[in-house]
């Protein structure tokens, strides 16, 4: 089993569902995505996984304060996303061709 999670250590979802998967046996490749930001053609396979659009994973607050156009959908959007990446909710676990929003944490269970 290859799980990644694109994590922030400074989310408490983020951290929880960290640990929810460790202790069900499961190391993750933990991806720091504030640093480690994956491109364009990454998010787009990322969304595919976790069957959403980019809308569905931007935090709206954080868009605001970036200045992304609420209008923006589709590749421009994943432009912005990619540019500003703490507009991308978190955390995001991938287990092979399956993906899941770790809010709640325990969601990721379903793909472990």
């Amino acid at each position: 089993m290859s799980v990644t999670i694109y994590h922030n250590p400074k989310c408490s979802k983020s951290r929880a569902t960290l640990q929810l998967l460790q202790e069900n046996g499961v190391e993750p490749k933990v991806v720091e995505y504030l640093s480690n930001t994956p491109s364009a053609a990454e998010l787009k396979d990322i969304l595919g996984k976790l069957g959403l659009g980019p809308r569905d994973i931007l935090r709206k607050k954080e868009a605001k304060e970036e200045g992304i156009a609420s209008d923006l959908d589709g590749d421009a959007l994943i432009k912005k996303m990619v540019a500003h990446p703490r507009t991308i909710e978190r955390p995001i676990v991938i287990n092979g061709n399956n993906a899941r929003l770790g809010r709640p944490p325990e969601q990721v269970l379903e793909i472990i």
